[in-house]
């Protein structure tokens, strides 16, 4: 009796095995296909046609402290993440919106987990990072305007949308601007791709609702994003001041 029920394992197993195998790929493709899928740009941020000065917003509680330390274009850090390049083109609406050459500008946003480097150990941030210095940098823009960082994909934390932090100087340390970027939502957008990484989307405060981007009925301050997780995102905006 026990060697016919060791025989009959073996022929379920053998029939049952074809079906886990195909459900193994039919995960695997699935993996895959949410991997290579392919951000809907609906952001505004990069409309040549706007001249508008970007709105003013709050530095935050975790502003960069030494922002001229950190002179740089990748701004990793070693923090992990699905890539990200951003392309910011600061415009002077003084001179017919065209790009402004030499103006500084610093930006800085949470990683994956929401958490900001430079802080920490405080109730308003658990993890204490106060030693180290990810995901901020300072650039001088080209002569079209242009600054490129390479980071990661931002993550998010209660209360607030996916953003990132940005103070604008002249050439000459002059504050020009402090104002936030914020993020294309909605299906098929970089931010539900992302689906905040393994914190999910449940508590996730969106564009329309946050303290600082739901006044921006225009949607000048959300970039327009592409890309994918496999390949990484590109995120390019405009924003004008008055230098």
């Amino acid at each position: 009796m026990e060697r016919l029920g060791f025989i009959k394992s073996l022929l379920v197993g053998a029939v049952s095995a074809p079906v886990v195998f195909e459900a193994c790929k039919k995960d695997a493709a699935a993996e895959l296909a949410e991997d290579t899928a392919s951000a809907t740009n609906t952001g505004s941020g990069t409309s040549t046609s706007s001249c508008t000065v970007a709105p003013t917003e709050t530095e935050g509680p975790f502003p960069t402290k030494s922002p001229s330390s950190y002179l740089r274009s990748d701004i990793t850090d070693g923090k992990t993440g699905y890539a990200m390049t951003a392309k910011i083109t600061i415009a002077n609406v003084n001179n017919s919106c065209l790009g402004l050459a030499g103006a500084l500008v610093d930006i800085w946003h949470c990683d994956a987990e929401g958490n900001y480097s430079e802080y920490g150990g405080t109730q308003m941030q658990s993890t204490n990072y106060q030693s180290v210095h990810f995901l901020r940098g300072r650039q001088v823009t080209d002569t079209n305007g242009l600054v490129t960082f390479k980071s990661i994909f931002p993550g998010w934390y209660q209360g607030r949308a996916t953003h990132i932090h940005v103070h604008i100087y002249k050439a000459d340390g002059t504050s020009l601007k402090v104002t936030q970027i914020a993020f294309p939502e909605g299906s098929g957008s970089a931010v539900a791709l992302v689906n905040g990484y393994s914190k999910g989307m449940s508590g996730y405060t969106y564009n329309k609702s946050d303290n600082v981007f739901s006044d921006d009925s225009t949607g000048l301050q959300i970039a327009s994003v592409t890309g994918s997780k496999a390949e990484g995102f590109e995120l390019s905006i405009r924003l004008s001041v008055s230098a």
